[in-house]
């Protein structure tokens, strides 16, 4: 009687997977929606704040400005001293650490500004279209590139406009954040 059973629950389990159209082909079972859950007061709250155009553009460009410190002690360590030969082991020591703050302070300065331009006008634009879209990203780049290359004149504006744009297109596609 307990084998007839188990022949009975095998057959029912079986033919229960063969004719369920909900269950995936490698044999999973089917994800359940979960309920929905209303964000708390402090979510919200959280929510507004980096929702503001100000503090994005500043967390932006601390974070640009920390990337931009690092690069630069990274790429400042790795310049050699032109008279390396006639320089002693401590003055090459001293002429690398001044050639990193060098470096890392110049860096710093241009991540925090790219990331603060283009995240503000990200923001600005994407508020005033009400939309979510990779025209955003467009009108955010040739903003920061034109920004970025302003003090060569009116063609390097055009040209940084160009190809930061072109640049934030391409790194929009490959993340495909919109879609």
């Amino acid at each position: 009687m307990a084998s007839n059973e188990n022949q009975g629950s095998e057959s029912n389990n079986n033919g229960g997977a063969a004719s369920s159209s909900s269950t995936s082909k490698d044999g999973e079972t089917p994800t359940q929606i979960q309920p929905f859950r209303m964000p708390t007061i402090e979510e919200v709250r959280a929510q507004d704040v980096w929702n503001n155009c100000a503090v994005r553009s500043v967390a932006s460009g601390v974070m640009g400005g920390g990337l931009g410190l690092f690069m630069g002690l990274f790429l400042g360590a790795l310049d050699n001293p032109i008279m390396q030969d006639e320089m002693t082991g401590r003055q090459q020591f001293i002429y690398t650490a001044k050639q990193m703050g060098r470096r890392s302070w110049s860096s710093c300065k241009a991540f925090a500004i790219m990331g603060l331009v283009f995240s503000a006008a990200e923001c600005v634009t994407e508020k005033a279209r009400a939309k979510h879209d990779t025209t955003n990203t467009v009108v955010a780049g040739c903003v920061t590139g034109g920004t970025m290359s302003a003090k060569g004149g009116p063609k390097a504006a055009c040209v940084g406009c160009a190809g930061f744009a072109a640049f934030s297109v391409l790194i929009e596609k490959f993340l495909d954040r919109h879609t």
